[in-house]
């Protein structure tokens, strides 16, 4: 075949090869109407051809682009950068580019990165919101351009969409009763910021656990700490400054946990013959701090993964209904118990 030097089009493929050009562009789409025979002829024509796709002439028809925007509170955080490669992984397979804004846990800035999101006519947006996310009004808008919605992890529950998350409170449940069935006594808890729900559901998996087995709830053994090693730190000194020595720790994640660390060693107390510590996330540290830190596994790139593939079926499908999917986590003990 001859190569004009003007863009091939789909009307060309169609003229060639006698068939009309809704069914070149359909077998170019992988169209499950089309006949095996017909797609395999039409993609060989096109790449014999040199077809190249006209994108924008296809994003201004579809007023989509091929691209989905992710929404993070922090990129920085181990546990979203990893669930964002596992969006990016899936996104890639199915022929799709990620944009990724972080919040930097504001609402102000999340309702920014959302509107930028829309104005660059993304097909779809994947978000974990922030921790200051109260009102939900801009995933409502996302909601009526139709563009498609998938939390994860940090979920907006008054917003209908699709959500992939872990079941915190059980997560937490089963930790702490670890620690009591170690034969610790005394565990306090550093719990995330106040009204953050995954932050909520482990502080009550934390509190009823205590309960079932009969151990009293110790004044000044809960703390409400942000996520960081500092907050980790400060708590930490702030117990000891009451005169308060627990025998074990179960923090809201693996920073602030690595935070108690540093106090506990610098009071010269060691993990875990005096303080065992558990965390939450996997952080890629705790396995090499010494001593290396129990914790819950929360399996953020394969959550990255399904958040993505439930968003891309959404986008090429308008017969997907909401749906709720909720990772497994995992007990990983190590030396801090």
């Amino acid at each position: 075949m001859k190569h004009t030097t003007k863009p091939i089009t789909i009307v060309d493929i169609a003229k060639i090869l006698g068939i009309s050009p809704s069914t070149v562009s359909r077998a170019l789409s992988n169209y499950p109407g089309i006949k095996n025979d017909t797609k395999k002829l039409v993609k060989k024509t096109a790449e014999e051809l040199r077809y190249t796709p006209n994108l924008s002439a296809q994003n201004l028809k579809s007023n989509r682009t091929t691209t989905i925007g992710v929404i993070v509170p922090e990129i920085k955080h181990e546990y979203f950068s990893s669930a964002i490669s596992g969006i990016e992984e899936i996104a890639y397979r199915f022929g799709y580019t990620i944009i990724v804004c972080q919040s930097n846990e504001s609402y102000e800035r999340e309702v920014l990165n959302t509107s930028v999101l829309i104005r660059q006519r993304v097909a779809g947006v994947i978000v974990s919101i922030s921790q200051k996310t109260k009102d939900s009004e801009h995933f409502r808008e996302l909601k009526r351009r139709k563009i498609p919605l998938v939390f994860f992890d940090r979920v907006c529950d008054d917003i209908k969409a699709s959500k992939v998350v872990i079941d915190d409170y059980k997560s937490a449940f089963n930790a702490v009763t670890f620690l009591i069935n170690k034969g610790y006594r005394k565990i306090a808890h550093f719990a995330g910021p106040k009204g953050v729900s995954i932050y909520e559901k482990r502080l009550k998996g934390y509190v009823d656990a205590i309960r079932k087995s009969d151990i009293p709830l110790i004044d000044g053994f809960l703390i409400h700490a942000a996520l960081h090693i500092k907050d980790g730190y400060d708590a930490m000194d702030s117990m000891f400054k009451s005169g308060l020595v627990p025998d074990a720790i179960f923090t809201v994640n693996d920073p602030v946990a690595l935070g108690a660390y540093k106090r506990i060693k610098e009071a010269c107390l060691k993990i875990p013959d005096d303080i065992a510590v558990v965390g939450f996330s996997n952080n890629i540290l705790t396995s090499v701090v010494d001593p290396s830190l129990t914790t819950i596994d929360q399996f953020p790139l394969e959550m990255g993964r399904k958040a993505a593939e439930i968003l891309i079926q959404t986008i090429e499908s308008d017969l997907i209904e909401p749906k709720t999917v909720i990772i497994d986590t995992k007990l990983i003990e190590r030396e801090s118990t």
